[in-house]
């Protein structure tokens, strides 16, 4: 991985916070003038340490009041199987989230559906008709404790980047 400076780190961190902000409001936040945060941005964005920038959410306000967590059983476990599974679960967009896990089960999903009749329907209708699915087993959110995209940065503080030879200072 690249070393990013504690400026990447700022911005980074200004930028998961609030992802609306200005170019001029970022730049006075972290310390730099307009022109070099632009350039620290685009680095980041072209580096891939930024994928994207999105609204959040929330699933109560459009309806979506269940959260399920499904682990999938596969009947076996070969490239091709599980790629046609993978492909299959990209196309559910009730799937928000999916791991290919270690232990028990071979995925685990979260989905979300208006209510549990909704849920089971779809659990029928498509879960269970995935390609290669041998079981599933579901558990199902009781009350949400935590929920964040923003991932831990404190780990990268000690990282330096030569950036007077990229011209971005």
């Amino acid at each position: 991985m690249e070393s990013i400076d504690k400026f990447d780190l700022a911005i980074l961190q200004e930028l998961q916070a609030d992802g609306r902000l200005t170019n001029a409001e970022l730049a006075q936040r972290v310390g730099l003038s307009a022109a070099p945060c632009w350039r620290r941005v685009r680095a980041l964005e072209e580096a891939g340490f930024i994928k994207g920038y999105h609204a959040e959410i929330d699933r109560h306000k459009i309806g979506l009041g269940v959260l399920a967590f499904v682990r999938v059983d596969t009947e076996r476990v070969t490239h091709e199987a599980t790629r046609r599974l993978e492909d299959a679960i990209r196309k559910l967009p009730d799937v928000i989230a999916c791991h290919y896990i270690s232990g028990t089960g071979t995925f685990e999903l979260q989905v979300v559906a208006q209510d549990l009749d909704s849920f089971s329907a779809f659990a029928r209708q498509h879960l269970m008709n995935l390609p290669n699915v041998k079981d599933l087993h579901t558990s199902f959110s009781l009350g949400e404790v935590k929920a964040s995209s923003a991932l831990p940065l404190a780990h990268l503080g000690g990282g330096t980047r030569a950036r007077t030879a990229q011209g971005m200072e």
